[in-house]
């Protein structure tokens, strides 16, 4: 599968489930940038740092301990996520010019027989280290959820890594509308704009349907 060939050939398709992904951007502050400076004994810990950790201080800590969960994500607290009441394994930036303050970066939820995942862009732009942290997110959540090959991972994540980087260049702009990226799972990617919550702004999100047991 010549995937990055593809990245505008294939199929678009109408995405009925965007107002469920806008949804998931629920926050009570709207992102601001984070401008976070890594010092050269902890980059070399690269192997070693969380998706969900944009502080170098918190990627020298022990993963969180937290109570057995029998969610299909749970895994993801070793990550640096937390659940919240709706269900959702969210990750969350604080913001370093207002005290207490924070804002929604990643977020996945379960609907029905799909994961729903985003990564929520700052006014457009993507923060620091949150273009390959996205990459790494998504594909943490298709290598545990999708029937895939490790052949086809690298595709995908070539595929992924092309729509975030013309994301980031521009030359996407923000719709309603999705492109198939894995036709045996039904894999969509989109960048849209958030219509609803109190975080207004864009995201680019990934809809992946589970396998059937």
């Amino acid at each position: 599968m010549n995937i990055i060939i593809r990245l505008f050939g294939a199929i678009v398709l109408q995405v009925s489930v965007l107002a469920a992904m806008s949804s998931m951007a629920m926050s009570d502050d709207k992102p601001f940038r984070i401008n976070t400076q890594q010092t050269p004994a902890v980059s070399q810990r690269k192997t070693t740092q969380r998706i969900c950790s944009l502080d170098p201080i918190e990627d020298l800590l022990p993963p969180p301990q937290t109570k057995a969960s029998n969610s299909l994500l749970s895994y993801l607290a070793e990550q640096g996520f937390t659940q919240n009441k709706e269900g959702s394994w969210v990750c969350y930036a604080n913001d370093p010019k207002k005290e207490g303050r924070y804002f929604t970066l990643f977020k996945v939820k379960q609907v029905n027989s799909r994961l729903i995942a985003s990564s929520f862009l700052d006014e457009g732009s993507l923060i620091q280290g949150q273009e390959n942290r996205s990459l790494d997110f998504f594909m943490m959540l298709i290598e545990h959820h999708t029937n895939t090959t490790k052949e086809n991972r690298q595709g995908i994540r070539r595929y992924l890594q092309a729509f975030v980087s013309l994301v980031k260049q521009g030359k996407i702009k923000p719709t309603r509308r999705g492109y198939l990226f894995d036709q045996p799972n039904r894999a969509m990617v989109l960048y849209h704009p958030l219509s609803s919550g109190n975080l207004k702004g864009t995201g680019i999100t990934i809809n992946i349907y589970l396998p059937k047991s």
